[in-house]
């Protein structure tokens, strides 16, 4: 299996900034997406393929709509990807905000190549396994919306750690009929235990 993609949307309006962060972050084998505007990133998001694995690197004062905006606009779209800011010394206020609303970091002015680098590989990598996460939950609750009514009545009971003689009795069916229905839901959900059962829809309280 391949690697995911992982991509820096890069958002400052100084061109020659611009073109040496994403200069700097190619060279280091990340995709990036650079634009001069806070408005033009989301343009192209509108029209851009789902993200999986992905950084927001945003500039806090620019033309037109500023970084915190931008913030602001990219929360209101649900995307749960961080968002590093860019900040002068007279920003440090409002950067400490957009950490409070839920940007990962920010890195004030000037700053090394190497810490900004780093900065972005951890903020990836703790979007990544978030990523791998909701693939897990989603393929689970594929799994959990496959069994029966009466699969799931066993599933909960089975989760319970209750043996198959007390689920045939709370269920007023027989022996049989659960060990039937057990096995299907092991089968379904890809476990091989009660325990791995119990672990799985702790992860999906949902259910």
């Amino acid at each position: 299996m391949s690697e995911p993609l992982r991509r820096v949307i890069l958002a400052d309006d100084e061109p020659a900034v611009r073109d040496a962060i994403a200069f700097l972050l190619e060279s280091r084998g990340l995709a990036v997406s650079a634009f001069e505007s806070a408005e033009a990133l989301l343009a192209w998001l509108d029209g851009a393929p789902r993200l999986e694995t992905a950084c927001f690197l945003l500039d806090v004062r620019m033309e037109g709509m500023s970084g915190l905006a931008l913030q602001d606009a990219l929360l209101a779209r649900g995307l749960a990807h961080p968002i590093i800011f860019l900040t002068g010394h007279g920003d440090v206020p409002m950067a400490v905000d957009a950490l409070k609303r839920g940007a990962s970091d920010f890195l004030q002015k000037p700053y090394s190549d190497n810490t900004l680098v780093d900065r972005l590989e951890e903020a990836l990598a703790a979007d990544g396994q978030r990523h791998a996460r909701a693939q897990r939950q989603q393929a689970e609750a594929g799994r959990l919306a496959a069994l029966t009514p009466r699969e799931r009545e066993v599933m909960q009971l089975v989760a319970a750690g209750k043996l198959n003689k007390v689920i045939a009795d709370e269920l007023c069916i027989s022996v049989r009929t659960v060990e039937v229905a057990r096995a299907r839901v092991f089968e379904k959900l890809g476990v091989r235990s009660a325990a791995e059962v119990a672990t799985l829809l702790a992860r999906s309280p949902q259910v």
